[in-house]
């Protein structure tokens, strides 16, 4: 084995994700040095059209991957977010979410392709990070005096800290006897690409039916200028197989049907995927020389676009308490310094989690008296500029005790 192999390194991250690398390489300009681990095949992972899902970066996380240096890769294939419309059923009393010329966008759209291969290449060029892809973990070992991995083919890597990033059914944490609420909202949410006649000038929408939100978010046009969205429709679970098995002409008119005239007239459909949707939360995000991030600690509903910058607000959080206990030379296992990344990130990620599923179930009771309360409510938000300014804040992530990395 090499010396990356066998040396110790500061964190021994499980799972190489978008959250886990993101991590890996805000954690080395820090200084600090990292094992990554991680089961997928990163050219599986990159190749062109195997993933067609887009993600919101919001202001705040977008600060982020400029601190750690990944921006400049990224920028090219950013489409802006300058404005968010958001209707029940397509009926009148619309609420619109525009900032002001000097506040800058609500975000920006990346196709997760785009994002992984900006992080991936990133991360091969970093020395401090030890990247090891195709391994499956045999054993995770911690202790007072430190963590480890053995790998089925019986590497062992050590490290201060384990991190798991390794998603929602995180091995990591069930392991460590962490207990979770969670909750399937029976629903799966399809997602597609879309091409359509009118240009989307930028505007995210978010169109709420009974079943479920149907979300159209913008992306860049294609090279001869074909007007592209990403569409993210939640629809039950007994539907999302039927939804899933119906031709593309069949498809692409039940989307023009719930889409109504908003994008002209949808010209073809991208290849389709459907992911089931569930609401988790742990009781903590720490254990002995453990911290959880990303979705290993929170599910949330996608309504809102917030579950990956969530887990890159966490990554902020961690690297600065990790930074600041390493300047005073304390150990990065030590317990003190996790329960401060507990208390820093515990109550936040809930208050999201518990904000996207309530914001669920409230548009999802049917009936029109439900509806009309709705509009009533979205109509008094869209007069009240204070409140419209708190909700901009929320999707850009800049509200709250923001980590440094996330600040410009």
């Amino acid at each position: 084995m090499n010396d990356a192999q066998t040396e110790t390194r500061d964190l021994l991250i499980l799972g190489g994700g978008l959250v886990g690398m993101t991590l890996a390489l805000a954690a080395a300009k820090q200084g600090m040095s990292s094992h990554v681990i991680d089961r997928a095949d990163p050219a599986e992972l990159t190749r062109e059209g195997f993933d067609d899902r887009a993600t919101a970066i919001s202001t705040a996380s977008w600060h982020l991957f400029t601190n750690i240096g990944i921006a400049e890769r990224l920028e090219p294939f950013a489409c802006d977010i300058a404005s968010i419309a958001v209707t029940d059923q397509n009926k009148p009393g619309r609420l619109d979410f525009t900032p002001g010329p000097d506040e800058g966008t609500l975000g920006r759209m990346f196709p997760n392709r785009r994002l992984r291969l900006a992080l991936f290449e990133a991360a091969a060029e970093e020395p401090l990070i030890n990247w090891v892809a195709k391994a499956e973990i045999a054993e995770r070992q911690r202790s007072e005096f430190g963590v480890a991995a053995v790998l089925e083919d019986g590497r062992k890597l050590k490290g201060r800290l384990m991190i798991a990033a390794e998603g929602r059914g995180s091995p990591t944490r069930e392991e460590a006897g962490i207990t979770i609420a969670k909750w399937d909202y029976e629903h799966r949410a399809i997602i597609a690409g879309l091409t359509h006649s009118k240009p989307h000038h930028n505007v995210a929408w978010e169109i709420f039916y009974p079943a479920g939100p149907f979300a159209l978010l913008p992306l860049d046009d294609d090279a001869d200028g074909t007007h592209r969205s990403s569409l993210v429709w939640t629809v039950s679970e007994e539907d999302g197989n039927a939804v899933m098995k119906l031709g593309d002409r069949a498809f692409l008119a039940e989307v023009q049907k719930r889409m109504g005239d908003v994008l002209g007239e949808v010209t073809s459909v991208g290849a389709r995927s459907s992911w089931p949707l569930g609401f988790h939360h742990t009781a903590k995000i720490t254990g002995e020389r453990l911290a959880l991030v990303g979705d290993a600690a929170h599910g949330i509903h996608p309504i809102a676009g917030q579950g990956l910058n969530l887990g890159l607000r966490d990554v902020g959080a961690l690297v600065e308490v990790l930074a600041d206990g390493a300047r005073i030379g304390l150990d990065l296992g030590d317990a003190q310094l996790l329960k401060r990344y507990e208390n820093w990130r515990g109550l936040d990620s809930f208050m999201v989690a518990l904000a996207t599923d309530g914001l669920t179930r409230l548009f999802g009771v049917p009936g029109a008296a439900a509806s009309a309360a709705r509009r009533i409510g979205m109509s008094a938000v869209q007069r009240t500029p204070a409140l419209k300014g708190f909700f901009m804040d929320e999707a850009r992530g800049v509200s709250g005790d923001l980590p440094e990395l996330l600040k410009v």
